[in-house]
């Protein structure tokens, strides 16, 4: 039942039809029992909402509308629903120069986090769709926000985040790079190559793979400082 509550929280105020439960609840092998489970589910929820003052009794939050059910929130807070909204307003801010206010509400959107997403439910295909979007729609916020921050010339209070970033994305490249570049343009040389290290060991233990050549000339800036002012200039 968790799961038909997050799969009507995914899309609020969207029909979410009863195909998408099916394949949620139970993929390519439903039981013939399935609508009527689903009908028990749903009755379920409404006692929840209920119960957990989300709802009065007698209030149409969990609607049955064809080909499916939708929920209306209207007046109630969604964590979720609110992170992309701070990350729309986080990226507008950031495209119109306010740079301030864009790394302001990057940062209240991440912190909305407290965990991976939908981490207490059980997931199907559906719902591990939507925490892949939830991820990456994540990651991308994190990385407009380091944007941000290092035009604002707080590349060296970035290393730490930075740091705790590669470990946590040992194969995201940008990550790497943004680390090795603060790292060289704090005057950290030797940690630069060091990272690089790091990197280049993960992809090629990972995946047989070298760094791309983006991080690649990165690395041979840092060896050769000269290219980098000769760039600069």
């Amino acid at each position: 039942m968790c799961q038909v509550l997050a799969l009507l929280l995914t899309r609020p105020k969207e029909i979410v039809p009863v195909d998408s439960f099916i394949e949620e609840l139970w993929a390519d092998n439903p039981p013939r029992s399935a609508l009527t489970t689903l009908q028990t589910y749903i009755y379920h929820a409404r006692k929840i909402l209920v119960s957990e003052a989300l709802a009065d009794p007698g209030e149409k939050i969990l609607i049955t509308r064809s080909p499916g059910y939708l929920i209306d929130l209207t007046g109630h807070r969604l964590d979720t629903r609110e992170f992309e909204e701070l990350v729309k307003a986080g990226r507008r801010a950031a495209d119109q120069g306010s740079l301030e206010a864009a790394a302001r509400t990057l940062g209240d959107a991440l912190d909305m986090w407290c965990g991976p997403a939908l981490a207490n439910i059980s997931t199907g295909r559906v719902l591990a769709g939507h925490r892949t979007y939830l991820e990456e729609l994540r990651v991308r916020a994190v990385e407009r926000r380091i944007e941000t921050l290092k035009l604002l010339g707080n590349e060296r209070d970035l290393i730490p985040e930075l740091r705790a970033l590669v470990q946590q994305y040992p194969l995201n490249e940008w990550f790497h790079a943004q680390l090795i570049e603060s790292l060289n343009s704090c005057g950290r040389r030797a940690e630069a190559l060091k990272a690089y290290r790091e990197l280049w060991r993960s992809l090629a233990d990972e995946l047989g793979i070298e760094p791309s050549p983006e991080v690649q000339r990165l690395h041979y800036e840092v060896l050769n400082p000269v290219v980098r002012s000769g760039r600069a200039a």
